[in-house]
């Protein structure tokens, strides 16, 4: 597995679908994942450090695991397949270790509320590479290799705040 980190956010000009960007941690390895909005605004506002009066879905998901003393270990995005990632949540409850089955923006999202590593399997990479989302730049053409170049290049303070 790799460690990535989360890189920011930012917004697909041609779906106007936000994307979440992950880099590993030499900054050589990057990781652009299609996200839903109401995602995007869960890892936006816990990236902005942004505090809500009443506790959003995450957080709830937070305070329940601090409740019954599990700590969320880590989380893995997994696999890929027909252009949707698959990412597992691991929960440590006292001796007991358990692998949940999540989206990877919500594992995402908790994992940036528990400061837990974020790992992505390498043929993941490999595979991301090779199959961008329907309707997407394919990497061989021109296009995809304009995006590809941008998001190697891309640096945190590329993001700027994102407001959802």
């Amino acid at each position: 597995m790799i460690r990535m980190n989360v890189a920011g956010l930012t917004i697909d000009p041609l779906t106007n679908s936000p994307i979440i960007i992950l880099k590993d941690d030499s900054g050589e390895r990057t990781l652009p994942i299609w996200i839903g909005l109401l995602e995007a605004t869960a890892i936006a506002s816990e990236l902005e450090n942004v505090e809500f009066s009443r506790p959003m879905t995450h957080d709830l998901f937070r305070n329940v695991l601090g409740e019954l003393g599990a700590k969320l270990e880590r989380i893995e995005v997994i696999d890929l397949k027909d252009n949707t990632y698959y990412a597992l949540i691991h929960l440590g409850v006292a001796e007991r270790r358990m692998k949940i089955d999540a989206r990877p923006s919500d594992a995402i999202a908790l994992a940036l509320r528990h400061k837990a590593p974020i790992f992505v399997a390498p043929e993941v990479l490999d595979m991301s590479q090779l199959s961008p989302p329907e309707g997407e730049a394919q990497v061989g053409t021109e296009e995809g290799k304009k995006w590809a170049e941008v998001l190697e290049s891309l640096s945190p303070e590329d993001f700027g705040k994102y407001k959802m």
